[in-house]
């Protein structure tokens, strides 16, 4: 419910804002930005159905119940169907697949008695799966239809999570067993997910070392540092832009609301539009249209996404495209990415026929696009 209102209120927001505000363009131009990818979330149907036996309700979060670590066969099936589609310059859809280069080393956390932190980068998580999954990632950056920007190095509050593992939480200790973080839509525990949220003003020294240790990742796995960055569960403030500005993030993915840690679970909120600049010459990016099958089934969502971008382009914006990973995930339940991915191609397909001037942009182009304007209308 709370959900649903939030996407209305969100919709006449930026109706009402696109006249006075934000960039303006009349080209096509479609972004389809992806969260989570990398990160390991739900490890398997399996441990997905322990959790259930053992009391843990994981199937109350579409993230917990369908999202996980994503195979060969969830990428190649993904690939071939973006491929599919052309805009009017012969580029394929893409997907700007905001990236996690990092997961937990469940055996190291324990073995410090929860007292320390180590992690496994992104290519020692993909490999233990055993299915080449790398392999694939890269195909799809070779065939432009998979762009990794960059998310995090983890998506987890680390402080959090081990504070709260530390105090015994019964819950998160049975998680822990089974390698996984994932207890549930449960409003009785702080966010874990939400990594860059904080408790207290000392926990930004960690937050800064994170950023730059992810960028390095980042940079060693994929062979160049990324432009645009998105933070997990929107929630950041400036002292994040400033790290994120010396690693080269020109770009700031996000929705309408930032939500701005002022400690103890308290936020402040902060309104953006595409096109925004911050002191620093950083270039918000708002998402305006919402592709999210996987939280509610009865939904027509590509009705829902189409009317989105018919907005958008009657205000002369671009579409740009929220759609987590979680929709074309079928490690732990095929068919969630099976109907997803029909929906996918419903989208798709309907958008090519509306608009045949079409223009598919990852949000990092859509930045440098935006940039060039300014630079030629001053």
């Amino acid at each position: 419910m709370l959900a649903r209102v939030y996407n209305a209120c969100q919709r006449r927001i930026n109706k009402y804002l696109c006249d006075i505000k934000g960039f303006n363009t009349d080209r096509k131009i479609v972004v389809i930005e992806s969260d989570d990818w990398g990160s390991v979330r739900m490890p398997s149907e399996r441990v997905y159905n322990s959790l259930m036996k053992r009391g843990v309700r994981v199937d109350t979060c579409i993230y917990d119940k369908f999202d996980s670590l994503e195979s060969k066969e969830d990428m190649c099936l993904l690939f071939d169907l973006l491929y599919k589609f052309k805009d009017m310059n012969s580029n394929p859809a893409i997907i700007t697949a905001n990236s996690l280069v990092a997961n937990p080393d469940f055996k190291k956390i324990r073995e410090s008695k929860f007292e320390s932190y180590f992690y496994k980068d992104l290519p020692s998580s993909l490999k233990e799966e055993g299915d080449n999954c790398l392999e694939a990632w890269y195909e799809g950056i070779k065939s432009s239809v998979f762009h990794p920007q960059f998310h995090g190095r983890e998506h987890i509050n680390i402080k959090r999570w081990l504070s709260a593992l530390k105090s015994g939480l019964k819950e998160l200790l049975i998680a822990f067993e089974y390698g996984t973080f994932c207890i549930g839509d449960t409003k009785k525990y702080p966010l874990f997910v939400a990594a860059f949220d904080s408790d207290s003003e000392s926990e930004y020294v960690s937050h800064l070392n994170i950023l730059d240790d992810g960028d390095r990742l980042f940079k060693n796995i994929f062979g160049y540092h990324a432009k645009s960055f998105i933070a997990p569960n929107y929630i950041w403030n400036k002292r994040h832009e400033s790290e994120l500005a010396k690693l080269g993030i020109s770009v700031i993915q996000g929705g309408l609301i930032q939500l701005i840690p002022q400690n103890n679970n308290k936020y402040r909120r902060s309104y953006h539009y595409t096109g925004e600049n911050n002191i620093l010459g950083q270039t918000y990016l708002v998402r305006n249209c919402i592709f999210e099958p996987s939280a509610n089934p009865n939904k027509d969502w590509v009705d829902s996404c189409m009317r989105q971008v018919d907005d958008a382009f009657k205000c002369n914006h671009p579409a740009i495209i929220c759609s987590h990973r979680v929709n074309f995930m079928g490690r732990i339940d095929k068919r969630n990415r099976d109907q997803n991915l029909r929906l996918l191609e419903d989208l798709l397909k309907s958008i090519i026929l509306k608009w045949q001037n079409i223009e598919f942009m990852t949000s990092d182009q859509l930045g440098e696009l935006i940039v060039k304007s300014k630079v030629k209308f001053n």
